[in-house]
């Protein structure tokens, strides 16, 4: 528990404090965001303002992370492998926002060079990780309701998961601290499911009982430093988080369910990324069959936008959304083992 506390304390200070240095780094050499012209009017006032802030959450964590285990916690290569994946992502997310800012556009890495990028980590998490890491080699359910799989399954299924996960919140990335408070609460959600398997290690025989913990460090990192981050990107933003943040907290989401065993329950935990992502895929179909749209524009909270929804309110009543999946998620994720158990602890 001391170093769950102990790394998210350290990424909390650090990205609280890391940020505004980032920001003025970024704003002296003009790494600001290109706005697109087909978007909400009120955006453009927040053309230039600095971008791929996720740099800060990713270093936040890591230092976090670091600090914590200088004392009794164990790194497992578990947890480096989840780690690795949400480093992994950020690089991608970061080669992306880089072109954007270098050629002045709002389009960086094309499909077929992010999708390869994407699938690079998917294969190595998913053929590397339950050979080196101890990782369930499964499609999950929640707790041990899952269904073992072969590996070139399993390196699909991942790669999907991932690609999946990382876009959600990358189409959830576009209002200020959308993203980032949502990333908090589901990464504070992921901390309990993740403590909690340390203490009833027994219950969960696919982590082992240092996995588990290593996981809670990790998530607790994380959920401190997209808060510390918030502080500087809370409406009006001083700075966007950028591909480098919202690809790498996708990315992770995906690790960690897999780590946890939580696949599918991630989409209730993870429930407003997933109403970004339907509303987008509902708009593109409908218009492509009948030329006509459902919303006035997607993702969903850009619909609000254009109703008249103050900023500040859209994310606000989001965030409530995102609470609601959470604690959904984490009812059923506490049912299940009570179901399986039999008994309270």
């Amino acid at each position: 528990m001391i170093a769950v506390l102990i790394g998210s304390a350290v990424a909390f200070v650090v990205a609280l404090v890391g940020t505004p240095v980032i920001i003025g780094y970024f704003q002296q050499r003009g790494f600001g965001q290109p706005i697109r012209d087909e978007g909400p009017q009120s955006h453009q006032s927040k053309a230039g303002t600095p971008t791929m802030g996720g740099t800060a959450i990713v270093l936040a964590a890591l230092i976090g992370y670091g600090v914590a285990h200088l004392g009794t916690a164990t790194v497992t290569a578990g947890g480096l492998f989840v780690l690795l994946t949400f480093v992994g992502m950020a690089v991608v997310g970061f080669a992306d926002d880089l072109i954007k800012l270098r050629m002045r556009r709002n389009l960086g890495l094309n499909k077929t060079t992010k999708f390869t990028g994407q699938a690079l980590i998917a294969v190595g998490f998913a053929t590397l990780g339950p050979e080196l890491g101890g990782m369930p080699r499964n499609i999950s359910i929640v707790g041990d309701i899952a269904f073992e799989v072969s590996t070139p399954v399993f390196v699909v299924w991942i790669f999907l998961l991932l690609t999946g996960a990382s876009n959600a919140v990358n189409l959830t990335d576009g209002l200020d601290g959308l993203a980032a408070g949502s990333a908090a609460l589901v990464f504070g959600a992921f901390t309990l499911i993740a403590f909690w398997q340390f203490r009833n290690f027994a219950d969960y025989p696919f982590l082992g009982i240092n996995e588990a913990l290593d996981v809670a460090i990790i998530t607790a990192a994380v959920t401190a430093a997209c808060a510390g981050f918030l502080w500087h990107n809370a409406p009006p933003a001083r700075i966007f988080m950028g591909d480098t943040g919202s690809l790498a907290l996708g990315g992770l989401l995906a690790g960690v369910a897999v780590a946890t065993g939580t696949q599918f329950l991630l989409v209730l935990l993870g429930g407003l990324f997933v109403l970004e992502t339907v509303s987008v895929i509902v708009q593109v179909a409908v218009f492509r069959t009948t030329g006509k749209r459902v919303f006035r524009m997607a993702p969903i909270h850009h619909h609000f936008e254009l109703l008249g929804w103050q900023e500040t309110t859209i994310i606000v009543r989001f965030w409530i959304l995102a609470a609601i999946g959470i604690a959904m998620g984490m009812g059923v994720f506490y049912a299940e083992w009570i179901g399986r158990v039999g008994t309270l602890s």
